[in-house]
């Protein structure tokens, strides 16, 4: 799986705590296998924001992507539920 960021996502990432962003890359190589999608809480977003998908970092904290197809996606945003705004 490719997985490409846009500019906002990389500005957010390198703001956030050095242990997070340790854990989120962990989460982003566990996100490149797709066995590991039921574990990391991958779903659907609605809405307005209906053509995303998110799934878990932590308890509190989410990655927004969007499939570009089948085999590429890219990551939107990071962060708290307020990702969602």
């Amino acid at each position: 799986m490719i997985i490409c960021f846009k500019p906002s996502f990389v500005r957010e990432f390198k703001k956030l705590p050095p242990a997070f962003r340790e854990e989120a890359m962990e989460r982003i190589e566990m996100f490149k296998n797709t066995d590991h999608h039921q574990k990391l809480k991958v779903y659907k977003l609605k809405g307005r924001l209906k053509n995303f998908h998110s799934f878990s970092v932590t308890y509190s904290h989410r990655i927004v992507f969007e499939y570009e197809n089948k085999k590429t996606v890219v990551f939107l945003a990071i962060g708290d539920h307020d990702v969602y705004q």
